[in-house]
C-alpha cells in the first residue's frame, strides 16, 4: 500500500516537471524576440568563424521540439572582389537546449542547405578563399578572448565548383553531403563525407592534425581517404603552405581499371589494349607543382615494378622504373599487322587519340619481356611522348636469341600516322625473328638484320603502299627451308626435261647469305642477293610487293664442284606470296640441256615440219608412260639409228637404243 503511494507521488512530480517544461517552451518565444535571437546567432558565427555572413533573406526562430534559427538566402562575399565564394539556400542553426533555457543562445551545429561553395584560383595562383582562409585563421588562435564555439557544420546537398585560370579547369562536384568536425575544443580538424563526381559518388575523409597551424600554411598533419567505383586514394603525412605548398608522406592509389579511369576522369586514354589492374604506393614529396615519389611500388596489368616517378607542372611524367618481368601482349592486343587469315595486311584505321594531353620521359628496364609468342630477355627502353609524337629507344633488348638496338617513332599525322623505325638485330635466330615480324619462316639459322624505314598512312596496310627505306641481311651457316636447291640442280642437270618429284620440301643448306633492299613506296627492289652453300650458289634480282606480300625474282643457281667453274648451272624464277613463293627452272635453259628436244628445236626453226613437232610434243605429253610409236618424222629419216615399226605398242629409240629422258 505505501509503495503504491510512491510510485503515485513520483508520477505526479514528473507530470508538474513536463508540464513545466512545456510551459516554458511555449513561452520562450515571447520572452526572446525573433530578431533578438538572429543577430545572436549572426553574432556567435562571425565570433567562431571570423565571417561575415550577408543575410540577405528572411529569417524564422523556432523553439520547438528544439532550438532552430533559420536564415534564407545566405551568401559568403570575397573580400577582394566582391564575388560570392559561398551561397546557400538557407542556413540552419542548431540552439543548445539548456542555455537556450537560461536566455544565452549557444549554437550547437550548422548546417549549410543547398550551397554553391566556388573555389576559383586566378592566373598569378590567387583565390577567392584567401581572405576568408585568413580571417579565419585569425579568429581560430587559441586566446581569453575566444569562449563561444560550435561543435560542428553541415552541408547538404551541396555544389562545389572549382576553377583554376591558368589552366583553364573547371570541375564541379554535386551531391555534396559533408560534417566538418569543428575544433572546437582540440585543434584538430575533420571532414566526412560523400560527393558526386562525373556521374560517381566517391567516399571521402580529411582531417588535420592542427587546423590552425594548416590555415597559417604552417606545417600540419593530414589524411586523405577517397574511395568510389573508379579508384581509390590514401594519403597520410604532412603539409604545409609557406611559403610554397610542400607535403611529404606515405601515397596509396588503385583502381580496377585505369583505362576507365582516364575516362571517368575526363582524360583520353592512350591507343591499344591494357591499362586495366592499376595499384601505386610510394613516399611522396609535393613542392610547389612538382610531384616526388620516390620507392614507388607500381602494379599494371599484371607488372610490377619499383623506381622513381616526377610529375610536374608542365603535365610531363619523368621517371625510372625497373621489373623482373614485363608482358607487353595487353598493350599489343588490338595491333594486328595481318588480317586474320594471315594472307594480307590489316585495313582497320590506325587509331592513335590519348597521345596528347600528357607529356611523358620514362626509362623502364626488365629481366624479361613477352610480346604475344615473342620472348625477350634483359631489355633497356626509354620512352618519350611530347606533343603527341611517341619516341621508343631500344638501348640493348636480348631478342631472339640475339640483340635488339634501335629506335621506333609514331605519332599523329593528316594522313592516319607517321611511322619511322631504324633497327639492328645482330646474332638473331632468323627464323623466330623473321617469322614475328614479317611472317615469313623460311630461314632457319642465325643472322643479323638491319632495317632503316618510314611511311604514313591510316592502316597497316596503307603504311605498306607508301613504305620507304633500305634493309639488309647477313647470315652464315643456316638453311633456306622448304626448299632443296641441290637436289633439283642435279636432278634437272641429268634429265632436263624430267617431271614431277617434289622440291617443296627439304630443306638447302648455306654457308654466307647476304640480301640487300632498297624500298621505294612498298616495292623492295633486290640489289643483291647471294647464298653460298657447301654444293650450290645461288645469285638474285628483282622485287618483291610488300603490300601484295608477293615476290617476282630472277636468278641463277650453280652446282658447285670444288673448281673454279661450276659444274652446272640453271636460271630460275621465283615468284608466289613470300611466306610460299614457287620456284620454277627456266624452260628454255632445259630445253637447250635435253639431246630429246633437239628434233624440237630444230623443227620449230623449220615451220614446215608441223608433224614432227607434233610427234615430239606427244612424246613429252604423255606422263609416266613411253611415248607411242609413230611412223619416222622426214626430219628423222637420215638417222642410222634403228627405227621401230608403226605398231602402236612398239617403241622408238634414240641412237644409242635408250628411251628418252622424258620418258624416264
Amino acid at each position: 500500500m505505501i509503495a503504491t503511494v510512491g510510485i503515485k507521488r513520483l508520477g505526479i512530480a514528473v507530470a508538474a516537471v513536463a508540464a513545466i517544461g512545456v510551459s516554458v517552451l511555449m513561452v520562450l518565444p515571447f520572452l526572446a524576440s525573433a530578431e533578438t535571437v538572429r543577430e545572436a546567432v549572426k553574432s556567435q558565427i562571425r565570433a567562431v568563424t571570423g565571417l561575415d555572413p550577408v543575410l540577405r533573406g528572411s529569417a524564422s526562430v523556432s523553439v520547438f521540439p528544439t532550438g532552430r534559427v533559420s536564415f534564407e538566402d545566405v551568401s559568403l562575399g570575397d573580400n577582394r572582389t566582391g564575388a560570392p565564394a559561398l551561397v546557400a539556400e538557407r542556413v540552419v542553426a542548431r540552439l543548445r537546449f539548456f542555455p537556450f533555457l537560461m536566455g544565452r543562445v549557444e549554437i550547437a551545429d550548422v548546417s549549410l542547405e543547398r550551397p554553391t561553395i566556388a573555389i576559383t584560383f586566378s592566373a598569378d595562383r590567387g583565390s577567392n578563399w584567401s581572405g576568408h582562409i585568413d580571417a579565419l585563421a585569425q579568429n581560430l588562435k587559441p586566446g581569453p578572448g575566444r569562449t563561444a564555439s560550435f561543435s560542428e557544420i553541415r552541408i547538404e546537398n551541396g555544389t562545389v565548383i572549382v576553377r583554376d585560370e591558368a589552366y583553364r579547369i573547371v570541375e564541379t562536384l554535386s551531391n555534396v553531403e559533408f560534417a566538418l568536425a569543428w575544433p572546437a575544443i582540440s585543434r584538430s580538424f575533420a571532414a566526412i563525407g560523400r560527393f558526386t563526381w562525373h556521374g560517381e559518388p566517391i567516399d571521402g575523409t580529411f582531417s588535420f592534425t592542427d587546423f590552425v597551424a594548416a590555415l597559417h600554411g604552417d606545417r600540419s598533419g593530414l589524411k586523405v581517404r577517397l574511395a568510389g567505383a573508379p579508384f581509390k586514394f590514401g594519403f597520410d603525412g604532412y603539409i604545409s603552405s609557406r611559403p610554397t605548398l610542400r607535403m611529404e608522406g606515405t601515397l596509396a592509389a588503385d583502381a580496377a581499371s585505369l583505362r576507365q579511369t582516364l575516362r571517368w576522369a575526363g582524360q583520353q586514354p592512350p591507343p591499344g589494349g591494357g591499362f586495366g589492374r592499376f595499384a601505386l604506393k610510394a613516399q611522396t614529396n609535393v613542392a610547389g607543382r612538382t610531384i616526388g615519389l620516390s620507392g614507388v611500388n607500381i602494379e599494371l596489368d599484371g607488372n610490377s615494378g619499383e623506381g622513381v616517378l616526377t610529375f610536374d607542372g608542365r603535365q610531363t611524367l619523368q621517371g625510372t622504373l625497373a621489373a623482373e618481368g614485363l608482358d607487353l601482349t595487353p598493350y599489343i592486343s588490338t595491333v594486328r599487322l595481318l588480317t586474320s587469315g594471315e594472307r594480307g595486311w590489316d585495313s582497320r584505321p590506325i587509331a592513335l587519340d590519348g597521345l596528347e594531353g600528357l607529356d611523358l620521359d620514362l626509362r623502364l628496364s626488365a629481366a624479361h619481356v613477352t610480346m604475344a609468342s615473342a620472348k625477350l630477355g634483359r631489355t633497356a627502353v626509354a620512352v618519350n611522348l611530347r606533343g603527341g609524337h611517341l619516341n621508343v629507344a631500344v638501348g640493348e633488348s636480348e631478342a631472339f636469341s640475339g640483340v635488339l638496338k634501335g629506335t621506333l617513332e609514331l605519332s599523329k599525322s593528316p594522313a592516319g600516322a607517321d611511322f619511322k623505325t631504324q633497327l639492328q638485330f645482330a646474332n638473331v635466330d632468323l627464323e623466330q625473328c623473321l617469322g614475328e615480324l614479317f611472317g615469313v619462316r623460311k630461314l632457319e639459322g642465325r643472322g643479323s638484320l638491319g632495317l632503316a624505314i618510314e611511311s604514313a598512312g591510316g592502316s597497316v596496310y596503307e603504311l605498306t603502299k607508301a613504305l620507304n627505306g633500305t634493309a639488309a641481311l647477313t647470315s652464315q651457316k643456316g638453311a633456306i627451308a622448304g626448299l632443296n636447291v641441290e637436289q633439283l640442280l642435279r636432278r634437272i642437270e641429268r634429265r632436263p626435261l624430267s617431271g614431277g618429284g617434289e622440291f617443296r620440301s627439304g630443306r638447302t643448306p648455306y654457308e654466307t647469305l647476304s640480301v640487300n633492299l632498297k624500298i621505294t613506296q612498298g616495292v623492295a627492289n633486290v640489289e643483291d642477293v647471294r647464298l653460298e652453300g657447301p654444293a650450290v650458289a645461288l645469285a638474285m634480282t628483282g622485287s618483291a610487293s610488300i603490300p601484295a606480300r608477293e615476290l617476282d625474282l630472277r636468278g641463277t643457281a650453280s652446282l658447285l664442284s670444288g673448281a673454279a667453274v661450276p659444274a652446272f648451272e640453271l636460271p630460275f624464277m621465283v615468284q608466289g606470296p613470300w611466306d610460299d613463293p614457287i620456284m620454277l627452272p627456266d624452260p628454255q635453259s632445259r630445253l637447250l640441256r635435253s639431246g630429246a628436244a633437239a628434233p624440237l628445236l630444230d623443227n620449230i626453226r623449220n615451220r614446215g615440219a608441223r608433224d614432227a613437232v607434233r610427234s615430239v610434243i606427244e612424246r613429252f605429253t604423255a606422263p609416266g608412260q613411253p611415248p607411242a610409236a609413230t611412223e619416222t618424222p622426214p626430219a628423222l629419216a637420215g638417222s642410222s639409228a634403228p627405227v621401230a615399226t608403226t605398231s602402236p605398242t612398239e617403241t622408238r629409240t634414240t641412237p644409242t637404243g635408250e628411251a628418252p629422258a622424258a620418258v624416264r
